[in-house]
């Protein structure tokens, strides 16, 4: 044995009862060793806490107490704890069941945003781990990608192994439970500390309110939205300000952060993430439940299958995945559009077109659906008025009818009323005012013998089509008038006159276009550029610095201009010179810093 691994060795807890191995894991409430079971000879997880929480006899006293309580679990998804410390013993420790895997934060560091159903399959892992625990009385607090073990077993060759079967292949375990409640004492929150991550607490955990298993569902509403968008709900550039947008409820749709999401699923995250836990669901079992049919209306029957197959090849799986869903989702948006739910039609319609934005087909359907949904809006606006003008139409077809007739002999005329020249129209929804003008009053012909005189003729009416970039998230101003949502497909009716058009969305360059006088339905296509980002880089102004991504950009210290493609990026901060990186997420018209 070297010095170096004699000297760490010394630095670790002496137990009687555990031989500790190895750290394998440092947070900011305790570390985490692998030891071995002097008594068993198995191998296990040692979660030893901090001195500073050691010390406190409350911490320690409550600690044993409700670590008990979590070792009463019993749960294939809730790593299982085989022993806790004696409040007499000089180290306060937990020993649970070792997993030889990663976490869901280094998946999510590795890979970035997951296929919505291979996050929502996790999900329904968790889902099914926190309810068991609610229900025995033990509510998490912190549930976070740092407190999911996933144990990936790879393929055996032998073809009877069952660890071959795809869906024993993943492990998926929840730790940590009750932690936070666990050291919630005197002497532990005097230090200031936050307990749990705050981008992941509920706003009354934050506030100190009452807390129950609706804490927990806006945790899993946290995860399950990290891992389908990419990154978290809530965000600041300290925790200060992380804890200011939970408590606001204010984050991005998961469908508008990333269209592939699509609305179904965005809505159920935002029923997770109510900022009212009388909003939320009330228990993981009701949005195990609400996920479970999702992914159930969406034909992914086996969920753990879509894990095991990400896992093991998470490209070609993406890649596949995309096809398969654009053809799921064009099938349910078909049956939706005939069963009379435009807006179900619709949000299917855009999920597949996100997955494949250049499809002519998808992007016809959506279009005419567009043009279809703008004709009914219009219509159903002025429906009220178009029975009226019918029926009053009608009654001045009638007058001019019979002023256009032949003048009667003197000797006939008949100067009684006279009925009306035309049947009452049979609408029920006219205005009573407008159907008593037609039915109540017969009509008395003069003898005229010049015509009426014509009204001048309406403008003509003329559609624009819009081809925008991006095709969502888009306003439109016509004419000075208040802007209003529009989509790629979408038609701005307008007459025949010139008009002036102003797009903008919040992340946009804004944009003009100028509609000249004309009678034809014209297509009108708009790019909106992204507004850059600013990248403030700290540091020494005699190093160099880079953008890994994209060494084509020139970056010093101080602010500097990087232009998006999208309303966000994730880039690599090196300095050349010491090597050292740093990954930000540049955010575009905003201020990102970076600090060396």
């Amino acid at each position: 044995m070297s010095a170096t691994s004699s000297s760490a060795k010394s630095r670790f807890p002496e137990l009687a009862k555990y031989e500790v191995l190895e750290e394998v894991g440092h947070g900011g409430m305790a570390t985490v060793y692998r030891a071995r079971d002097r008594r068993l000879g198995r191998e296990v997880a040692l979660k030893v806490i901090h001195p500073h929480l050691r010390d406190s006899r409350e911490v320690v006293s409550r600690f044993n107490a409700e670590a008990r309580a979590v070792a009463k679990l019993r749960h294939p998804n809730i790593v299982e704890v085989f022993d806790v410390s004696e409040e007499g013993e000089a180290e306060q420790y937990l020993v649970a069941e070792l997993l030889r895997g990663t976490t869901l934060r280094k998946l999510l560091q590795q890979h970035g945003a997951m296929p919505p159903e291979v996050a929502a399959a996790f999900a329904l892992e968790l889902l099914a781990a926190v309810a068991h625990a609610n229900e025995s009385g033990v509510v998490h607090r912190d549930i976070k990608p740092e407190n999911v073990l996933i144990e990936h077993r790879p393929v055996r060759a032998s073809a009877g192994d069952a660890a071959g079967s795809s869906g024993e292949r993943v492990i998926v375990k929840l730790t940590d439970f009750g932690i936070a409640k666990l050291l919630d004492a005197q002497g532990v929150t005097s230090t200031g500390q936050v307990l749990g991550s705050p981008a992941h607490m509920a706003p009354e955990q934050i506030e100190g309110g009452d807390v129950d298993a609706r804490a927990d569902v806006f945790g899993i509403g946290v995860l399950l939205y990290e891992c389908m968008v990419g990154h978290l709900p809530f965000e600041g550039n300290n925790p200060a300000q992380v804890l200011r947008r939970v408590l606001e409820g204010t984050y991005p749709p998961a469908q508008s952060a990333r269209a592939i999401v699509g609305s179904r699923w965005s809505a159920l995250l935002d029923r997770a993430l109510a900022h009212a836990p009388d909003d939320r669901f009330g228990t993981a079992a009701a949005m195990r439940e609400a996920v479970a049919a999702e992914l159930a209306r969406l034909s992914v029957v086996e969920p753990r299958d879509q894990v095991s197959a990400w896992l093991d090849d998470t490209a070609a799986y993406e890649a596949a995945h995309a096809r398969v869903m654009i053809g799921r989702l064009v099938v349910l948006a078909g049956d939706a559009r005939k069963a009379g739910d435009s807006i179900g039609a619709a949000g299917d319609y855009n999920r597949a077109l996100a997955h494949d934005p250049d499809d002519p087909q998808l992007l016809r359907i959506v279009a005419g659906m567009n043009r279809a949904d703008a004709r009914a809006r219009v219509l159903r606006r002025g429906g009220g008025v178009v029975l009226l003008m019918v029926g009053l139409g009608a009654l001045a077809f009638g007058i001019g009818t019979a002023l256009h007739a032949p003048a009667p002999q003197p000797a006939t005329l008949d100067t009684a009323p006279v009925k009306p020249v035309f049947e009452p129209l049979p609408i029920a929804s006219v205005a009573p005012s407008a159907s008593a003008l037609v039915t109540a009053h017969p009509v008395v012909i003069p003898v005229l013998r010049s015509p009426l005189p014509v009204p001048s003729a309406k403008p003509v009416d003329r559609a624009l089509h819009l081809d925008l970039t991006p095709s969502m998230g888009v306003r439109v101003s016509v004419d000075g008038a208040p802007p209003r949502d529009v989509a790629t497909g979408d038609v701005v009716a307008v007459d025949g006159k010139s008009h002036a058009l102003a797009f903008s969305c919040p992340v946009c360059v804004a944009a003009a276009r100028d509609v000249a006088v004309g009678d034809r339905d014209e297509t009108l296509i708009v790019h909106l550029s992204i507004k850059p980002a600013t990248l403030s880089i700290v540091g020494d102004g005699n190093k160099t610095y880079q953008l890994v991504e994209h060494p084509e950009i020139g970056v010093r210290v101080g602010a500097n201009s990087v232009a998006l493609g999208s309303e966000f990026e994730r880039v690599t901060v090196k300095q050349i010179e010491s090597g050292t990186t740093l990954a930000v997420r540049l955010h575009a018209g905003h201020v990102v810093e970076a600090s060396f």
